[in-house]
């Protein structure tokens, strides 16, 4: 059994919108969780760049998320997750899946390999499995509302420009 993370959003806004307002503006929409923090100088800013995810911290200093491996514009994005707690060579994977529905994209973010991250590890805060992994699902639901919010405004700014 894998232990994973699936949430699902639908946004106003076509494919391609919504997947350039992940991985173009993520430093715009992405809000923090001081629970589930990458590095304890978190937070920074992310972003998509070198064909990896990175948080940039104030310090000037950069952590590296996990390296892109999937990127399908408008369709797919997967990519590595891990915190600085993890062990070395421990990390969990999210993929993002863009599907066109009746005029609207459904996003579905799917974040596995918890059961790599032991039990006892400081990122998961001692809370039970079910319990973690419920804490981190709001999380993503908290990160898909904002998303929803940039991809709507960034497709309002591009059908005022008579781009959509």
């Amino acid at each position: 059994m894998s232990s994973k993370i699936l949430v699902a959003l639908r946004i106003q806004a076509s494919p391609e919108a919504v997947f350039d307002a992940f991985v173009d503006d993520i430093a715009l929409w992405w809000r923090p969780n001081p629970l589930f923090s990458f590095t304890p100088r978190s937070p920074g800013v992310m972003a998509f760049e070198g064909g990896r995810l990175v948080e940039r911290l104030a310090s000037g200093k950069v952590f590296d998320v996990g390296e892109v491996r999937v990127w399908e514009r408008g369709a797919r994005l997967v990519f590595g997750w891990r915190q600085a707690s993890f062990a070395p060579g421990v990390e969990t994977e999210v993929e993002v899946r863009f599907e066109g529905v009746e005029g609207a994209t459904r996003v579905t973010v799917e974040h596995r390999g918890w059961d790599a991250v032991p039990a006892d590890s400081v990122a998961r805060h001692g809370f039970p499995n079910a319990v973690f992994l419920h804490r981190h699902g709001e999380w993503w639901r908290t990160l898909l509302a904002g998303l929803a919010t940039r991809a709507n405004s960034r497709q309002l700014g591009a059908a005022g420009k008579g781009e959509a």
